[in-house]
C-alpha cells in the first residue's frame, strides 16, 4: 500500500489563493475549505487509500520560544484564518485522519507520520505531499519521498540532492546557514545556496566544518569570510539547525490501518449543505460504495 501525507495548512493557502471565493450557507468564506476536501476526494478518486492530514491548529509553537523572530499568525487573512478550524471538523466528517497540531507544527506530524507509516514492512510508499523544504529532511532513498501534487513533482533521495546539494540528512544543517524566510529565521551571513551545498554536500553537518578554511576539503569562493562568519555565529547556526529539525516521534497513530479511508460520517451531509456543497457528499458517498466503505 501507499500512504499519502498531506500538509492541511498548505492546501488551505494553496487553495485560498488560486481559486475563486465561495460563501456557505450562512455567508461565511469557505472556498478554500471546498478546494481542499474536493482536493482530497479526487485523491481518493484516484486510487489513494492510505491518507492523513496535519495542520496547524495554531500557529505558533515551541520554536516561538526559542527565537523572537519565529514566525506567528500576524498578517493571516481574516477570511483565510477562519477556515482553520473549520476545515479540521470538515475532513474529519469526512472520515479524513486528521492531526491537529498545537505545540507542534504541521510538518512535525507529517515527519512523525512519515517514520511511524515507513517503520510497517506492509507500506511500500510513504508520499509527504508538500513542497516545503523542511519536509525533504524526512525523505528516505525512493521509499519516503514528498510529492508536490500542484506541479505533479516526486522528490526522492537523488531529487533532495539535485535540488539541494545536500542528502536529506544535511536539510537541517542546510536551512541554518541559508536561513528560511517564511519560518523567521535569518541564517549565518554571507552564506548562501551554492556554498552550504558545496561546504554540506561534503561535511554533511555543521559540527564537521573545520573552523581554519585551509583545511576545508572542498573549493569556496570566500571561504574566509564564511569560515569566520559561522565561527562567529555558531550559536545561531546550531539554534537555527534546531527550529529547522522536524520531531518525529509524535504519537500520531498506532496502525497504518487507522489512516485507511473507509468513507464519510453521516455527519458529512450536513457539513456539505451548510457549505453550499452538497456535491461534495455526492461525490463521497459515490466512491464509498465504489470502494465497498
Amino acid at each position: 500500500m501507499n500512504v499519502h501525507l498531506i500538509d492541511g495548512t498548505y492546501e488551505l493557502y494553496r487553495h485560498f489563493f488560486g481559486m475563486p471565493g465561495a460563501t456557505s450557507r450562512d455567508g461565511r468564506e469557505v472556498g478554500a475549505t471546498i478546494g481542499v476536501l474536493g482536493s482530497v476526494l479526487g485523491m481518493i478518486r484516484d486510487g489513494t487509500t492510505h491518507v492523513g492530514v496535519a495542520t496547524d491548529h495554531v500557529i505558533e509553537s515551541f520554536r516561538n520560544g526559542l527565537w523572537s523572530g519565529y514566525k506567528t499568525g500576524e498578517g493571516i487573512e481574516p477570511a483565510l484564518w477562519a477556515q482553520f478550524h473549520p476545515l479540521e471538523d470538515a475532513l474529519r466528517a469526512m472520515g479524513v485522519t486528521v492531526w491537529a497540531m498545537g505545540d507542534l507544527e504541521a510538518d512535525d506530524g507529517l515527519a512523525s507520520a512519515a517514520r511511524l507509516a515507513a517503520a510497517d514492512p506492509a507500506v511500500e510508499r510513504v508520499l509527504i505531499c508538500t513542497p516545503d523544504k523542511d519536509l525533504s529532511q524526512c525523505v528516505v532513498g525512493t521509499r519516503v519521498v514528498q510529492f508536490d501534487r500542484r506541479k505533479r513533482e516526486l522528490r526522492d533521495a537523488a531529487g533532495v540532492v539535485a535540488k539541494f546539494g545536500v542528502e536529506p540528512e544535511s536539510i537541517p544543517d542546510y536551512l541554518a546557514l541559508v536561513g528560511d524566510s517564511a519560518d523567521g529565521y535569518p541564517g549565518i551571513p554571507g552564506w548562501g545556496a551554492k556554498s552550504a551545498a558545496a561546504v554540506l554536500g561534503h561535511y554533511r553537518h555543521l559540527e564537521r566544518i573545520p573552523a581554519d578554511p585551509a583545511g576545508w576539503a572542498v573549493a569556496v569562493r570566500g571561504a574566509a569570510r564564511l569560515a569566520e562568519s559561522l565561527v562567529a555565529r555558531a550559536d545561531d547556526a546550531r539554534l537555527f539547525r534546531t527550529l529547522a529539525t522536524l520531531v518525529t516521534d509524535a504519537p500520531l497513530f498506532g496502525a497504518v490501518d487507522e489512516l485507511r479511508w473507509r468513507g464519510p460520517t453521516a455527519e458529512f451531509e450536513a457539513v456539505a449543505e451548510a457549505l453550499g456543497a452538497p456535491r461534495l457528499w455526492a461525490q463521497a458517498r459515490q466512491l464509498a460504495g465504489r470502494d465497498g466503505g
